[in-house]
This record gives structure tokens, C-alpha cells and sequence, in this order.
């Protein structure tokens, strides 16, 4: 059987639990810092986890990980 290739963008952005869940990292962190808030930036730096309706396209994209 053939393998399915890993999509090299979604390998470097989400990661996976031990209990099969996937990490990813919050959006608007990187630049334009000064009009943010220190709360919202300190929870900016806390990882979350991909939303349920998001959860088996990112699995697809990332076969072996799992």
C-alpha cells in the first residue's frame, strides 16, 4: 500500500496528546503587541486545543502522528 504524505505545514503547527487530542498554538501573538492588553497577550502564549468540527480534517493532514 502506498503512504499518505504529511502536510509539512500542519506538522510544524499542531501536535499531538497523549490521549489523542491535538495542540495548536492561538493566532494574533506575533506583531501589533501595544493595543493588546497584558491579560490578553499572557493568554495568547497558552496553548489550545483544535475545535471538534476542525479535529478530523487536522487529522487527515497529519496521518502518522497518532
Amino acid at each position: 500500500m502506498p503512504k499518505i504524505k504529511t502536510r509539512r505545514g500542519a506538522a510544524k503547527r499542531f501536535t499531538t496528546t497523549k490521549k489523542g487530542g491535538i495542540k495548536r498554538n492561538k493566532a494574533y501573538a506575533s506583531h501589533i503587541l501595544t493595543k493588546k492588553s497584558r491579560k490578553r497577550k499572557r493568554r495568547l502564549r497558552r496553548a489550545d486545543s483544535v475545535h471538534p468540527t476542525d479535529y478530523s480534517a487536522v487529522r487527515k493532514q497529519i496521518p502518522y502522528s497518532f
